[in-house]
């Protein structure tokens, strides 16, 4: 097994795109990133900058490429969320990690913070979730309705304060706002997350939803990888990250 936490490759890169990127795991066929909560995964309508470009600079420089750099994009995580996000180097790799998403043999866990204590201490939620394109949005359903897609999770409650409560999430299924939605209908929005049911934003603009740790084997050399990200730096992040044990 190889564990990688916040592990980093060469550093003599350009102080802009260092500043942009935060590398935890690289290979000839993948790279890992711990996303910030402003960064966007692939360009949108925004136009801003997306990481696939970022990362794609990275290495044209590191390696010193000639002409375009292949960066594949197997899954995205929500502009507001942080951490562990893989891109493939490698037509190859990107095949096999599309398979393996589709498979659901890559493992990934969340953090999230919320105010409400759930009723329990640990729970498998199963929603049915339809998206609003308009509204960019997806509602949980207790039963399934036209249009819905079944979603299914874990949680458990891993650490509290006096306000706010660290739960951990494993997903069983990848659906659009998936753990966003699902928690705000238990009564347990994210904090900061507005669009579902929070009562204040936090001021960067990020909600407390981290993706923690990506388990997995190599598409390549089939090697077991777990991957670690740690969470951003802020007051609620630091005091919850001094008092847990993965």
């Amino acid at each position: 097994m190889s564990q990688f936490d916040n592990a980093r490759g060469n550093q003599n890169i350009d102080k802009l795109t260092n500043s942009q990127i935060d590398v935890l795991y690289e290979d000839n066929h993948l790279i890992v990133l711990n996303k910030k909560p402003s960064q966007i995964v692939q360009g949108d309508k925004t136009g801003d900058k997306p990481l696939s470009d970022f990362v794609k600079d990275y290495i044209k420089e590191k390696y010193n490429k000639p002409g375009e750099v292949f960066i594949g994009v197997p899954h995205r995580l929500d502009r507001p969320v942080s951490g562990v996000v893989l891109f493939a180097r490698t037509s190859k790799a990107l095949v096999r990690l599309n398979e393996m998403l589709r498979d659901k043999t890559i493992k990934k866990t969340y953090w999230a913070v919320v105010k409400n204590r759930p009723q329990k201490e640990s729970a498998t939620l199963i929603h049915y979730l339809r998206k609003n394109e308009q509204k960019n949005s997806s509602k949980a359903y207790e039963k399934e309705i036209q249009g819905s897609l079944r979603a299914e999770l874990d949680y458990k409650i891993l650490l509290s304060s006096d306000t706010y409560h660290l739960l951990e999430i494993n997903l069983k299924t990848g659906r659009h706002h998936q753990i966003r939605a699902q928690l705000a209908a238990i009564g347990c929005p994210i904090k900061g997350d507005l669009k579902y049911g929070f009562p204040r934003s936090n001021e960067n603009a990020s909600i407390h939803l981290h993706s923690r740790k990506a388990e997995f084997i190599h598409p390549v050399s089939k090697t077991e990888i777990v991957i670690v990200a740690p969470p951003p730096k802020d007051v609620l992040w630091d005091w919850f990250l001094q008092r847990i044990k993965d």
